[in-house]
C-alpha cells in the first residue's frame, strides 16, 4: 500500500463530488478528479485542493464514453502510480412521466449514473488486485432503495448502482478491496437547487418555502443533509477501519427510508 493514497473521483467539479474531493485533500490524499466546468473554475478547484494539503489534478473524461473512462483510470495510474480509492459520483437528472420521458435522456442518465461506474470499476480493479488494497465507493441515492414518481431513469440507474456495488463486494470479498454505496437523501446541491427553483416558480412561493415543502414530502428531519456529512461518511468507508464494511448501502437521509 503506498504511503500517500490516490483517490480518483468522478463528477467532482461541484456538489457532493467536490465536497468529497475537498475532504480527501484535507487528509493529504492525492486527488484526481473529473467533471465538466470552465477552465477557470477547474483551475480554482485545483488551487483550492492543493492549498488544503493534497495534490490535485483534473483529468477530463466524458462519463458517457466507456473508452474515455478506461483512459481516465490508465492516466491516473500512469501519473500517480495507482488508483487506491475510486469514488463514482458522476450524475445527471431529468424528471418526467415515463410515457413522456425522452429516450435520449433515459440513455444519458443510465450511461452517466450507472454504466460509468461499471467502466471505471472494471478498469481500476486489476491495479487494486495487484497492489492488494483498494476502496470503491459508489455515490448512489435513497432512490437506489426507494422510488419517486417521474424519475424512472434516475431510480433505475441508482437501483442498478446499488446492485452493482453488491456484486463487486462479493467478487472482492476475499481481498483487502471493498466496495460500498452511499445513499444520500436531499442534499443541497446544484441538482437539488434546480428542483427547488422549479417548485418555487410552479407554486409561486419563495425559495425557503419551496425548500421546506420539498423536505416535508420525504425527509422527516426537515433538514438537508450536508455535503460535508456525506464526505465524512465516504472517508470512513474508504478507511482501514471499514475493512469489513462490504456491499453496504449506507443511508444518510434524515429518516427518509425509515418511514
Amino acid at each position: 500500500m503506498p504511503e500517500q493514497r490516490v483517490a480518483l473521483i468522478t463528477g467532482a467539479t461541484s456538489g457532493i463530488g467536490l465536497g468529497i474531493a475537498r475532504a480527501f485533500a484535507a487528509q493529504g490524499t492525492i486527488v484526481a478528479f473529473s467533471g465538466f466546468a470552465s477552465a477557470e473554475e477547474i483551475s480554482r478547484i485545483v488551487s483550492e485542493l492543493n492549498a488544503a494539503g493534497g495534490k490535485a489534478e483534473h483529468v477530463p473524461a466524458d462519463a458517457r464514453d466507456p473508452l474515455e473512462l478506461a483512459a481516465l483510470v490508465r492516466q491516473c495510474e500512469a501519473k500517480f502510480g495507482s488508483v487506491d480509492i475510486l469514488v463514482n459520483c458522476a450524475g445527471i437528472q431529468h424528471v418526467a412521466p415515463i410515457e413522456e420521458f425522452p429516450v435520449a435522456q433515459w440513455d444519458a442518465i443510465i450511461a452517466v449514473n450507472l454504466s460509468s461506474a461499471f467502466h471505471t470499476i472494471r478498469a481500476a480493479l486489476p491495479g487494486m488486485r495487484r497492489r492488494n488494497w483498494g476502496r470503491i465507493v459508489n455515490i448512489a441515492s435513497v432512490h437506489g432503495l426507494v422510488a419517486s414518481i417521474d424519475k424512472s431513469a434516475y431510480v433505475a440507474a441508482k437501483h442498478g448502482l446499488v446492485g452493482l456495488t453488491k456484486v463487486v463486494a462479493l467478487e472482492t470479498a476475499g481481498s483487502p478491496i471493498t466496495c460500498n454505496a452511499i445513499c444520500p437523501g436531499w442534499v443541497h446541491t446544484p441538482l437539488v437547487q434546480k428542483q427547488v427553483d422549479s417548485r418555487a416558480k410552479e407554486l409561486g412561493v419563495g425559495i425557503s418555502q419551496a425548500e421546506r415543502l420539498l423536505l416535508q414530502e420525504k425527509q422527516p428531519s426537515l433538514q438537508f443533509v450536508g455535503i460535508d456529512e456525506v464526505a465524512a461518511l465516504v472517508l470512513f468507508v474508504a478507511s482501514d477501519a471499514a475493512r469489513e464494511v462490504r456491499g453496504a448501502a449506507w443511508t444518510i437521509d434524515g429518516g427518509w427510508t425509515a418511514q
